[in-house]
């Protein structure tokens, strides 16, 4: 940083209460009052007069006495910049750099301390060090645009603030390769005197800029069109790290806590807002970790709903690129750990964009099946990480799961796993919660390893279990016939295939579905099929396979059903089975003498 000293004498002013004064044998005969602090000077002996014009009109406009006094509350910089433009006129030293040169030149402006009052002025020896100096380095350009925000008309109408973005932004559009001057970057693992200078070199130290003053920068940057997107979103998200909270390390009782200061928090949310408005609209311009980490952190600050829309439509756009980090953000709403409800919101933004993309003819299939698989296995391996969650709500587990179109499944095996432990982290739920937990698993798309540790699971509702159990045995039986076989394999799994004791109500309904299944096996209209062996396979396959439908839906149902009845610890009224399978049997033979 570049300094200019002016004057050669010794700071001589003291400080009494309120009132500064020079120690001088001469009497202080002028008495000027700014913001509480009174300075006792001297009219003409030391020149504080022939080199201000404003303090010249002041005096001319006084009548004459001893001592004059001037009130000059409204200057720029206040008692500050004020003094350091007296010990000027004192001669007293004074060192100048980007630190006080805004306030001490806008206060010399104020005072009329130009050409025309004075040669060599104040104002002209400012103005040769803001051009030589200030504005040809890089930081103190930067340090004297922030000093500025305290001073923000005078330095917008004296033209410091244009002046000094466009030397900074000048400095950004030079080739990497030619940049000569210090800069601040504090990337891991990097080394000023082992690598070459990096493309986002500038990006820290105008970090430390306003907001305001940091958008007029990345707005000029970007109508040069000189700089890619990526160079910009860096930028966006080194700011963003400079000044907003890192909302993964805010506990839940710190999100809500009264003592918290109101203006910080509104603050943040004019800078998150401000950010989210630069964004390129390239995508990839930012990454979706970026993005998903800025809606988290406005849902903490609460920013407007515009905003956080459109946070959810560009997370949306780049879903695919997510890894399971990036949404396993916290929540700052309830009293669950993670924020489910953001992830089903960008979640349905993306569906209703793949949705329309995937009816157009120019999109291939395939295209669509795997961008939307890429989804389905972010959002079950999400699903299993916050099943854990003791207090996450059954309906918004179950909304999301359902959310996924069935072609975002290749199986159900992943969807199974966070069913479970869902079910393991919530042991005291509902049977109805449990139902609705299991309604949306497809037991025919579990792989058998999945469907084998499903029948010994005792977390499942009941009616899934027999669900995959039946699946099983249409499976091993090559989907009908075999009827006692089948039944004995059935009645083995339902009982834990021996190994262990079989739950009450689950050893009730193996002992019932194996009778139901042998009655099934046993109907005339099962004969009937059997005998006519020959018959059948000359018959079309449609055929059949209605017949073994229909056979196996009135099983599933009657199974289910007295299952239920099963878990309640009723007993199961043979008579009344093997009454309604007469009845349908008999409806069975009526039909096929109709046809």
């Amino acid at each position: 940083m570049k300094f200019m000293k002016l004057g050669t004498r010794p700071d001589t002013f003291y400080t009494e209460e309120a009132t500064r004064s020079l120690a001088s044998e001469i009497p202080s005969d002028l008495e000027i009052r700014i913001n509480g602090v009174t300075y006792l000077l001297h009219k003409l002996q030391f020149a504080l007069l022939p080199r201000c014009g404003l303090l010249q009109r002041l005096y001319s406009d006084t009548p004459e006495s001893t001592t004059v006094t001037m009130e000059l509350h409204d200057i720029p910089g206040g008692e500050e910049a004020f003094e350091l433009c007296a010990k000027y006129c004192y001669g007293i030293t004074i060192s100048l750099s980007a630190h006080n040169f805004v306030p001490a030149f806008c206060a010399a402006k104020f005072l009329r301390m130009t050409e025309s009052v004075d040669q060599g002025s104040f104002v002209l020896k400012l103005e040769a060090f803001f051009n030589s100096c200030i504005l040809e380095g890089w930081k103190d350009s930067i340090t004297a645009l922030q000093t500025t925000v305290k001073l923000n008309e005078w330095s917008e109408n004296l033209g410091i603030i244009r002046r000094c973005i466009d030397s900074i932004v000048d400095k950004i559009l030079t080739p990497p390769a030619k940049v000569r001057w210090s800069y601040t970057y504090t990337r891991p693992g990097f080394n000023k005197h082992e690598h070459s200078v990096p493309k986002d070199w500038w990006t820290e130290d105008i970090s430390d800029l306003d907001i305001d003053l940091f958008r007029c920068i990345i707005t000029a940057l970007k109508s040069t069109y000189l700089l890619p997107p990526q160079l910009i979103g860096e930028a966006l998200h080194v700011y963003a790290s400079r000044w907003l909270p890192d909302t993964t390390k805010i506990r839940p009782s710190e999100s809500s806590e009264p003592g918290e200061v109101v203006s910080d928090k509104e603050s943040q949310r004019r800078v998150l807002e401000t950010i989210v408005s630069m964004i390129p609209v390239d995508r990839g311009s930012v990454s979706i970790g970026f993005l998903l980490r800025l809606l988290n952190t406005a849902n903490y600050l609460a920013t407007s709903p515009a905003t956080k829309a459109e946070l959810i439509r560009r997370s949306s756009v780049q879903l695919e690129e997510a890894t399971l980090s990036d949404i396993l953000f916290p929540s700052h709403l309830g009293q669950q750990v993670y924020d489910i409800d953001s992830v089903a919101a960008v979640l349905e933004s993306f569906l209703v964009v793949w949705r329309r993309v995937s009816q157009e003819a120019s999109v291939e299939e395939s295209q669509v099946v795997a961008s939307i698989r890429r989804i389905g296995k972010l959002i079950h391996s999400y699903l299993q990480v916050v099943a854990k969650d003791p207090d996450m709500p059954v309906s918004k587990f179950v909304s999301l799961a359902e959310a996924l179109p069935d072609v975002a499944r290749r199986n159900h095996d992943e969807l199974y796993k966070a069913i479970n432990n869902y079910l393991k982290e919530h042991p005291d739920l509902s049977k109805a919660d449990r139902k609705r937990l299991c309604r949306t698993l497809d037991c025919q798309k579990l792989s058998p390893e999945v469907r084998a540790h499903a029948v010994k699971n005792e977390r499942l509702p009941l009616r899934t279990v027999v669900q995959v159990l039946f699946f099983e045995q249409e499976i091993k039986g090559g989907g009908g016939g075999g009827g006692g076989s089948n039944s004995r394999m059935l009645s083995q799994e339902l009982s834990f295939n021996g190994k262990q004791p079989a739950p009450p109500a689950m050893a009730a309904a193996a002992e019932d579905l194996s009778s139901k299944l042998q009655l099934k096996s046993s109907t005339p209209e099962s004969s009937s099929i059997r005998s006519n062996k020959h018959e059948r396979v000359k018959r079309p396959d449609s055929r059949k396979g209605k017949v073994e439908d229909e056979r196996n839906i009135l099983v599933r149902g009657e199974i289910e059903e007295e299952v239920e009845k099963g878990k309640e610890g009723s007993k199961l009224d043979r008579k009344k089975i093997m009454g309604s399978r007469s009845g349908s049997s008999t409806h069975g033979r009526d039909k096929g003498r109709d046809r």
